[in-house]
This record gives structure tokens, sequence and C-alpha cells, in this order.
């Protein structure tokens, strides 16, 4: 018999103490980024964009609206107030179509200008700015951090990183204790803060927040956009070569190479690029966006205002990293040209539902009656006999009160001739309030001939405010008569 030959790789065992002396592990380490500071037009922007942010984040548990908080998630009487709107569990509807509506505008805005609201208003991307900002006033640019984390131990070395941590955990407190303050009135968790005599879930969840905002932005930073988020994972899906992406000119830009300022690039076979690669050290997910667009890149536009930095210094026009469409680098497309490309299908598909799922959720709120009403019948007994052989039926009514003001409640009912109320049924129901109203229909014995033996569907009418402005809720139920 043949025997084949076949190439055999051979196995060697590492030994641990040519690894470093001990127990090495089989994942790659993770390199610590240095984003280096930059200035220009999108970092004003973004820099505009945090201040807005904070400040409604920050703010909005401190306005006031008609006497409370404007905006509180009262979970401990299950209210939820949104200046003039007051929402109960039943209301939760209108949180799933409000997240439906956010993820159809991410994906509406993705598709047009990629991940800008990554780059320019996420929380991961807002507060990793802001911890950055302190750490450079503190630490220094990148160069002097580098060289202070490379230093021995000192007394300033000491200083500054204690500085940074004690600033860092104070900003995640401050996070910790507002999100709170969106569940507890703020004015009487800023009371309990003065003494430090928060409840248990307070505690946890000013510590919880704050810590994860801690981690998340002073040490995970581009591992959450990274690993983390699935946004990066699905953006592909979301985009097309008519997108708005940050995109490296690679046909103005290669070959890169040093020069001195006054050569011709020309006369030296080399593009634009001098290959400082300062959009690498600006960049706060380290990647190199002349290798064209990754997962990692969040579009904050870092890149591009440094290149055109240089690229002013150097002589050159600008834009040799910039926002362009794949198509609008491939076919040198103006800006113009670039926006005729907009309506798109996709995007006119993703804006049509956005639209629409938009205009019922306003229609929905702005046809809300201010009230919800729950009919209960009683279970104990479906019907009864009363006096001359009448037929009585007993339900609850459940009335809340989704107004801040004292409303009147009346009850009328139809769908079975003869059928009337044993007594007129009106009810008083406090502001935010729930009220329960007992309620007794009656059949007349003749009437109820014709009925023996069903449940009959009958129809309450709920009715509160005056006749120019009367709203009114109707409620089946059934009417049962025995045999």
């Amino acid at each position: 018999m043949k025997k084949t030959s076949s190439k055999i790789i051979p196995i060697r065992v590492q030994a641990a103490e040519a690894a470093g002396g001990g127990l090495f592990s089989a994942y790659e380490k993770q390199i610590r980024i240095y984003p280096k500071s930059v200035h220009g037009w999108f970092a004003n922007r973004r820099w505009l964009m945090v201040w807005v942010t904070q400040a409604v984040f920050y703010g909005l548990p401190w306005l006031q609206w008609n006497g409370r908080q404007a905006v509180l998630f009262d979970l401990s009487e299950r209210r939820f107030f949104v200046f003039g709107l007051m929402l109960h569990p039943q209301d939760f509807i209108y949180l799933a179509v409000l997240l439906v509506i956010s993820a159809l505008a991410l994906f509406f805005v993705t598709a047009v200008a990629g991940r800008v609201w990554c780059g320019y208003a996420c929380p991961q991307t807002v507060y990793t700015e802001v911890f950055l900002w302190f750490e450079r006033r503190i630490e220094g640019d990148r160069i002097a951090r580098m060289r202070l984390d490379a230093a021995p131990w000192s007394i300033e070395k000491i200083t500054r990183k204690v500085g940074k941590q004690a600033v860092w955990l104070a900003i995640g407190l401050l996070t910790g204790f507002t999100f709170v303050g969106y569940f507890t009135p703020m004015y009487t968790l800023a009371a309990e803060a003065a003494v430090l005599s928060f409840s248990p879930w307070e505690w946890f969840w000013v510590l919880f927040y704050g810590f994860a905002t801690y981690g998340n932005a002073g040490y995970m930073r581009e591992q959450v956009c990274k690993y983390m988020c699935p946004y990066a994972r699905f953006q592909n899906a979301l985009i097309d070569m008519d997108s708005m992406v940050i995109a490296y000119d690679t046909g103005r830009g290669e070959a890169r190479g040093s020069r001195p300022r006054t050569a011709d690039p020309k006369l030296l076979g080399l593009g634009d690029c001098i290959n400082c690669t300062l959009c690498v050290q600006v960049c706060p997910t380290g990647i190199d966006i002349r290798n064209g667009l990754q997962n990692e890149c969040i579009a904050c536009a870092a890149c591009v205002d440094v290149c055109d930095d240089v690229m002013g210094k150097m002589g050159y026009a600008p834009g040799l990293i910039r926002y362009s469409s794949g198509n609008g680098m491939a076919d040198a497309l103006t800006p113009k040209q670039m926006t005729r490309r907009v309506l798109r299908p996709r995007v006119l598909i993703y804006g049509a539902l956005l639209l629409v799922t938009s205009m019922v959720f306003l229609g929905s709120l702005s046809m809300r009656k201010g009230f919800a009403v729950d009919v209960i019948k009683d279970r104990g007994a479906l019907a009864r006999v009363v006096d001359d052989g009448a037929i009585e039926n007993v339900y609850r009514l459940q009335i809340t009160n989704g107004t801040e003001q004292t409303q009147q409640y009346s009850v009328e009912v139809s769908g079975l001739p003869g059928l009337t109320l044993a007594l007129p049924a009106q009810l008083s129901v406090e502001p935010t309030g729930i009220g329960s109203l007992p309620v007794r229909l009656t059949l007349a014995a003749e009437a109820a001939e014709a009925y023996r033996g069903h449940a009959n569907p009958i129809v309450f009418e709920i009715h509160t405010g005056q006749a120019g402005d009367l709203k009114t809720s109707r409620e089946k139920s059934v009417f049962f008569v025995p045999r």
C-alpha cells in the first residue's frame, strides 16, 4: 500500500517562564488610548451638544410645573408626570410607541448621516468628553498623560491621579443623584442628601448609576463603543453608498509622506497626506480613518478638524478627511450632488414610518379624555331577583382621574330597553386619584322575559365636564338575566 506524505505542523510546548514567568492570557491586552485634544468647527458643535444634553438632564428634575415636579416618574404612587401630561401604568403603550419612534428616528438619521448620534449626543460619548476634559486639565494633554503614566510614582503623580479620580467620582455621583431625582421628587431627594438619609433603593441607584458613569466614561470609554454597544454591529444594515460618513480621500492623499512645507508634493510623487498621524492621535476609539470606514468610527469628526488644521498650515485645501458618501468619494460628487441623492428608497421608507408613527402617537395623546374607567362586574352574584320579580345586576366602576383638578363624574347606561339605574350614579374624584363607584342596574320583570338565559350587551357612559367641554367614555359590559 502506497503511503501518502503529508505535512505535519509540529506543536511545541511554550514554557511559562519564556512567556514572562507564570500564566499568560490568550487574549490581546488592551492598548490604552490617549486622545489628543482638538479644536475646530465640529469640536465646537460636539461641545454645544454636551452643554445642551447635560443642561436638560441635570436641569429638568428641578423644573416645577403646576406646583409639582415637571418630569417625575412616581413609582410608589404609580403616576408619571411629563409636564402637563399625567400617565398611569395602563398608559405604558405610549412608552412602547415612543421607543418605536426613537428606533425609527435612529434608523432614519443613520441612513442619511451615519453615526452622528454616536458622535454628538450618545451619553457614552458625552460623558467621555466631559471626563477627558477634566483629565486634560489635571494631567495635561496626550503626551503629558503618557509621560505621567510611564513615570515612577511621586508626590506630583499621586496628587494628579487622586485629584482626577475625585473629580470623576463627584461627576458620577452627581449623575446618579440626578437620575434618582426623576423617580423621587428632587427637592425631597436634596433634603435627604443633606443628611444622608436616602432610602435603601435610593442608595442603590445613586451608587449604581454613579459608578456606572464613572467606569464607562473614565475607564471603559471606547470599549463600550467597540464591543458592548450593538449599534456598531447593525449600522452596516442601515447605511449604503449614499449615506454620509467620515471618509478619507485616498486619491488625493496617497502616496503619504512627510515633506517640507514649501515643497511641491507632485514633484516628490506624494499626495496631500503628510503622514503626521494626528488623525489617529485625536480619535477617541484609536482607529486610522485612512484605512477606510470601520465599525469603531463614531463619526465624531475629530479627525476632520485636526486634518483641516494641518492642511491649512501646509497651504493645501481642506477636506482631505471629510463628511462624504461612498459614491461621493468614488465619483467625486459635489455636496449639492450628494444632497440630491438623499431621497432614496430606504430613507423614504424610514421617513414615512417615522412620520406615520409620530402622527398616530401625537393624535392619540391629543384625544386622551383625561380619565379612564374600568367596569368590574360582581362575581359573587351574576344576577338576582328583587321586588316584583325585577332582575338586578351589580357593578363597580373604577374611575382614574388623569387631571390635576377634582372632577365630577356621572354615569348613564344604554343598550337594553327598560334598563334603569337604581340610584343616580355620581362620583367626585380628587386630582390624580382613583375613585370607586358601586352601580346597581335593574330590569323590570316584564322586560326581562325576552332576555332570559342570556348575557345581554350594555354600554356604560361616563361623563365629566361642562356642556361646552363634555367628555364621555363608553365602556362595554353585559347584563345577565337568569332563566
